[in-house]
Parts: C-alpha cells; sequence; structure tokens
C-alpha cells in the first residue's frame, strides 16, 4: 500500500482556511493521521489523550465483547477513565447515564 504524500505548505494553507484550524492543531491532526496508518490496531493509538492506555482492558474492547448498549458502555467508559481524565465530573456523567437507564428499565416495566 502506497502512502499518501506529506502535504505541501499551501495545502496546509487551504486546510486552515476551510477548517479553521490553527496551525498547531493541523500539525496535530496530521501527526495521528500518521499514528492511525502506521498503526496495526485502532488500539494502538489514542486520540487526545492517554488515560485508557494504561488500562489492562480497554473500555471498548469490554463494551463489545459484553455486547453492550449505548448507556451501559458510557458508564463503563466513564467509570473507568475517572481517576485519569475528568475527575469526579466523570463519575456524574456516568451516574446521568445510569439515571436514564435505569428510566429506560422502569419504563418498560
Amino acid at each position: 500500500m502506497t502512502k499518501p504524500p506529506i502535504p505541501t505548505s499551501d495545502q496546509l494553507d487551504l486546510f486552515h482556511e476551510t477548517t479553521r484550524m490553527t496551525v498547531q492543531e493541523q500539525l496535530d491532526l496530521l501527526k495521528t493521521m500518521k499514528e492511525f496508518e502506521q498503526a496495526s490496531k485502532a488500539n494502538d493509538v489514542q486520540v487526545a489523550g492517554t488515560h485508557y492506555k494504561s488500562k489492562a482492558v480497554q473500555p471498548w474492547d469490554y463494551i463489545v465483547a459484553n455486547n453492550l448498549g449505548y448507556l451501559e458502555g458510557n458508564i463503563v467508559k466513564y467509570v473507568s477513565r475517572w481517576k485519569d481524565k475528568g475527575g469526579v465530573d466523570d463519575l456524574r456523567k456516568a451516574r446521568h447515564y445510569l439515571d436514564k437507564l435505569i428510566e429506560v428499565q422502569d419504563g418498560k416495566s
């Protein structure tokens, strides 16, 4: 598989004009894109942070393996990362999804 060429300065300028991204954001995006091209699996690269890299099991792998739905998956995600990313706010987000899941389940009775 042939890798795409590295963008020229003019191409980066056009990209900046059309996306309203800063030059640093563009460079970060290009770096991430190159990492994805080089990675053999999605788990090899994490976009925007490292809060899942230290986990023995990636939350999305757990979610997929256990066939969890959207609400349950977000609960797992926020509870898994709260210490490394969002702190108590992530626990509140998890609780919000849990409250919605309970509400949905109560409505099925």
